[in-house]
């Protein structure tokens, strides 16, 4: 049965070109076989290869990551007779709308414009809940031996949520991040630093204007947010709480639990840069800024090794140096690659995938970019650990160990908008409407 139906597929592709490929019939039966698990992997890699393009979106901000994409991950699939496309774009959700617009028109399998994309949070929530995703490949890829995928394993958790999405292998991890806070030693040593929120608050008083975070909702804003949230849960059990989907609180229930943190966040504010008018950055870039100018002596951010790539190049002064806050648990994630239902290349992106979760490119990220493994080390063996470790680029005023230990999980992607919304209308707006209407408002507008 099973060689039947790849000699079919086969013979299906020797008869098109790549580019009528995009519109093969063939791509549905092709999808249909690989997620039942009927196809060798060579099969794959032959269809792949007269699919010939893999169009993979991804975030373009960053010119160490394209150069290392242009030099690393595109020879690779090129010894594969594949040519990699990148598209650079400046947030994930324009290749989300592409991807959904072009289902909206009836453009599926093998008809649609995106291969690949790299993602995770909210962006995954939306492909899910809009049934506009491949399937679950990413357990079924030769380089998923270097993940954790079993549902039983407490170690899969990273793989198989996403912001407490369950991934259903859905997506294939590729790196890891953390969210790390940092500081100018010359400015605020290593004693005075906070390492809670009320330390912080503390030290804002007798040093007003000296922190700032980057406003929401950009991202590494929601984060910071979301942080304090954790810390002041007043269930106690600060992240559990945040695992939960919106669906499962009442407003009454998530205005308890939500509001303490924004009660401090508001207490916060005129401690902010700006002389009691708080500035909050627009992203992290403007927040360096901020830092590298001796505006304020502490940053926040995602980077396990910022520290380390920015000092690397000059961006950061020798003495800067991460520090473990909030003690209380900085979060961790980790980024995808998800295929939509609609790629033109499905067997060419499942390659891109499988490239890009070598141990082999996975090393070469940590070690000429500083970009974390996607890989899980429980899975290495001591000489492929010892590898990692040789790459790995050093800690300054932490330990590997240290901020494993308190890392805890993102929130939950149906909170973030609900979240965000609150943000906006209780802190920068600084609304008079009652904390618990604009919760309800904020909850209803997530619907």
């Amino acid at each position: 049965m099973k060689k039947t139906l790849v000699a079919g597929i086969t013979l299906g592709i020797s008869l098109l070109t790549a580019s009528a490929f995009a519109k093969d019939e063939g791509a549905e039966k092709f999808q249909k076989a690989f997620l039942s698990g009927e196809l060798e992997w060579q099969a794959i890699l032959e269809r792949a290869k007269e699919e010939g393009e893999v169009n993979w979106f991804h975030w373009g901000g960053s010119e160490q990551l394209n150069g290392w994409i242009a030099a690393k991950v595109a020879p690779e699939l090129e010894k594969l007779g594949i040519e990699l496309k990148t598209t650079r774009i400046a947030g994930t959700r324009e290749a989300v709308d592409l991807v959904l617009s072009e289902k909206q028109t009836g453009r599926g399998l093998g008809e649609g414009s995106v291969d690949a994309i790299w993602l995770n949070g909210d962006n995954f929530l939306t492909l899910s809940k809009q049934d506009a995703l491949f399937g679950s490949f990413a357990a079924k890829l030769p380089n998923s031996k270097y993940f954790f995928f079993d549902p039983a394993d407490a170690a899969s958790e990273l793989n198989l949520s996403d912001f407490g999405t369950p991934t259903e292998a859905r997506e294939m991890p590729w790196s890891g991040e953390q969210y790390v806070c940092y500081v100018e030693t010359n400015r605020l040593s290593r004693q005075d630093a906070p390492s809670t929120f009320e330390e912080l608050y503390v030290w804002l008083q007798k040093n007003p204007g000296r922190f700032t975070y980057v406003k929401p909702p950009h991202y590494i804003g929601n984060t910071f947010v979301q942080s304090v949230l954790y810390a002041f849960n007043p269930r106690g059990n600060g992240y559990q709480e945040f695992q939960r989907s919106i669906d499962s609180f009442s407003e009454d229930e998530f205005t308890k639990i939500v509001q303490p943190g924004f009660e401090y966040l508001k207490r916060l504010e005129p401690l902010l840069l700006g002389d009691g008018e708080p500035i909050y950055p627009q992203n992290q870039a403007a927040n360096q800024t901020l830092f590298n100018n001796g505006e304020v002596d502490m940053g926040c951010e995602f980077g396990l090794y910022l520290v380390a790539n920015m000092r690397k190049t000059g961006a950061f002064s020798e003495t800067t140096e991460t520090i473990i806050f909030p003690k209380s648990g900085m979060i961790k994630n980790k980024n995808f690659i998800a295929i939509p239902g609609n790629a033109p290349h499905p067997a060419a992106a499942l390659v891109l995938a499988n490239v890009l979760s070598s141990l082999e490119l996975q090393i070469s990220k940590l070690k000429e970019i500083g970009y974390p493994l996607g890989v899980d080390m429980g899975k290495l063996n001591f000489d492929e650990k010892t590898l990692v470790a040789n790459a790995a680029p050093d800690h300054f005023g932490v330990t590997a160990d240290e901020l494993s230990k308190v890392a805890v999980p993102d929130t939950n992607a149906s909170l973030v908008k609900v979240i965000q919304s609150i943000w906006i209308e209780y802190i920068e707006r600084d609304s008079e409407t009652p904390f618990p209407e604009i919760v309800r408002m904020s909850m209803e507008k997530a619907k």
